[in-house]
Formats: C-alpha cells, sequence, structure tokens
C-alpha cells in the first residue's frame, strides 16, 4: 500500500509557492502523480442582493476570479516543469459556496491531500471548506501544513493521538504508508477511560496492530494537565521532537467545533508540524426491517418463510 496520487489545491497567489513546494517534496518521495487544482473564488453569493452593484460589476468579479486562477496555474507549472515528477495543472472558477464540492470532486480520486492550514490571519475564509470538502465529501486522509515549515519530507518520528475513535482508527490505517518507515511512531494516549476494557493497556490493541505491519511503536499516556487536550498533545509532541501529528478529523459535528471549539480545529490552529487527518464516515441510514418483521409474524406464513425473511 502506497499513496500514487496526491492532489494539491491552491485558492491564493500568496500560499501558492509554499503549498505547490511541499507538495512536491512529498510527491518525490513517494514517487506519486501530483495533481494541482488552482481554484480562482468569485466570493459574491449567490441570491444575495447588493446595493450599488450591476451585472457589470458581477462580471468583473468573475473575470477577476478567472484572472487568479490562470495566473496561480501558471505559477504553479513553472514549479513543476522543473521536476521529474509526473504532474497534472487544472485552473477552474467557482463560487465561495461551491468550494468544498469541487475540491471533494477532485479528492474522491486522490490517495492523500496536501492542503494549506485553513485558520489564522493571513487565511482566506474558502480553505476552510477546502480542507473539510477533501474530508468530508472527498472522503481522503489529508494533510493539513502548518503556517512555517520545513520541506516536507517523509517523518522519522510521529505522534498518533489515539482516543478509540473511528476517526482515529480511520487515520492509521490512511497513514500507514508513511507509518511504516518512520524511526519511531508514539501511541499518545490522554486520561484514558477508567472503565472498559482498555483501561489496563490504553493504547495496547493498535500497538500491536502496528507492530504487525513492522512499525516501530510505543505509547504513551498521559494526564490532562493542561485546559485542552490539544494544548497536552501539543507540548508533547514538541518533547519527543516528533515532525508529524496523526489524528482523526471532527469527532464532533463541524458546527460545534466551529463555535465551541474542539481537538481538531485547536490543533489546526496552533500545530507546528504538519497534521495527518483523516475522518471516519457515519451513515445516517438505518436498515428497513420493519416489513419484513410484519411479513414474518403474518398469520399463516410457513416457518420456513418466516425464517428466511427474518434472516434478510
Amino acid at each position: 500500500m502506497s499513496f500514487k496520487t496526491l492532489l494539491t489545491v491552491v485558492t491564493d497567489k500568496t500560499h501558492l509557492q509554499d503549498t505547490v513546494a511541499q507538495a512536491i517534496s512529498f510527491a518525490d518521495c513517494m514517487d506519486a502523480h501530483l495533481d494541482v487544482v488552482c481554484i480562482g473564488v468569485d466570493r459574491t453569493q449567490t441570491g444575495y442582493y447588493y446595493a450599488g452593484m450591476n451585472a457589470a460589476v458581477l462580471q468583473e468579479t468573475l473575470n477577476q476570479a478567472r484572472s487568479d486562477s490562470t495566473d496561480m496555474a501558471e505559477a504553479a507549472r513553472g514549479l513543476l516543469r522543473s521536476t521529474n515528477l509526473r504532474w497534472g495543472v487544472t485552473d477552474l472558477v467557482c463560487q465561495l459556496a461551491d468550494v468544498a464540492r469541487v475540491v471533494a470532486s477532485y479528492a474522491r480520486f486522490a490517495d492523500l491531500a496536501i492542503l494549506p492550514r485553513p485558520y489564522g490571519d493571513d487565511r482566506g475564509i474558502e480553505l476552510e471548506p477546502v480542507v473539510e470538502g477533501a474530508l468530508f465529501e472527498g472522503q481522503a486522509p489529508v494533510i493539513v501544513l502548518p503556517a512555517h515549515s520545513e520541506e516536507l519530507r517523509l517523518p522519522d518520528r510521529i505522534a498518533i493521538g489515539w482516543n478509540e475513535s473511528a476517526e482515529a482508527l480511520r487515520a492509521v490505517r490512511s497513514a500507514l504508508p508513511i507509518l511504516k518507515p518512520a524511526k519511531r511512531s508514539h501511541i499518545v494516549v490522554i486520561d484514558p477511560p477508567k472503565h472498559g476494557p482498555p483501561r489496563s493497556d490504553p493504547g495496547g490493541l493498535l500497538s500491536q496492530f502496528l507492530a504487525r505491519h513492522g512499525v516501530h511503536v510505543e505509547i504513551d499516556v498521559l494526564s490532562k494537565t493542561l485546559p485542552r487536550v490539544s494544548d497536552v498533545m501539543r507540548r508533547h509532541v514538541t518533547d519527543i521532537d516528533a515532525d508529524m501529528v496523526i489524528m482523526g478529523a471532527y469527532g464532533h459535528s463541524r458546527f460545534r467545533e466551529a463555535i465551541l471549539g474542539g481537538a481538531t480545529r485547536n490543533m489546526l490552529e496552533t500545530a507546528e508540524v504538519p497534521v495527518f487527518m483523516a475522518h471516519y464516515p457515519v451513515s445516517r441510514r438505518r436498515p428497513c426491517v420493519s416489513s419484513d418483521r410484519t411479513a414474518s409474524r403474518r398469520p399463516g406464513a410457513s416457518p420456513a418463510l418466516s425464517a428466511e425473511m427474518s434472516r434478510r
């Protein structure tokens, strides 16, 4: 298992050089194809009336977005032509409300997305739906780059944020191509539960799973000595000199994290190393069994028919 198709998305000329350069570096490590999508964002909102604006003004904003996407694509091609990678560059225009859907349409067929950090004073409002589009609708794992980082290479030392969640397990499984060559991986468990099966050996089953894949792993059990779990994790990342963090993304709803904060948002706001994230899709559909149960209770139904329908 390895990453063969990498995706990076740029929406701002300011961050293009760093984002594409980091993606090139990682694609070179993985011997992967790199797709760069340059999106010119039309920030006018469909369905809203802006006093004093007319069709000419709206057309001008669209032209500006098209010009931005063309300029970014040319800059990206200039960086990629000097490499030996297999690559492709796409430039397009979309409205702000449609950014997540457009990103997801490309992320669906990528093994990994490498994206700039969505939060910060110099970050555009379109960067958050870029990350969410890749994670949620695109169902791709994502490496979120810190504001200022060194060349993105395969990490030597990794910190895994482990809380027994489906999101965390999905992130670990997705990150196996990165975990296997690492010199040391730390399973970081913060305030493990006092009751339940894992209480006597927190992180033990995950450690066993990774060890069988040839990952050099150890377990670090920490107390929550700071107000936020992300603060404890970030301090430990510094203590062990980790090159990357692997964690599940958005265990709570995005709305809750946007209003109240959460481990995912806090880590992305403050992390000084790349953060590898994945999200586990939760299906809201429930199996329809009422008709089968009703049929199996019908008067006169044969036992064989009732048994067959109950097994469906």
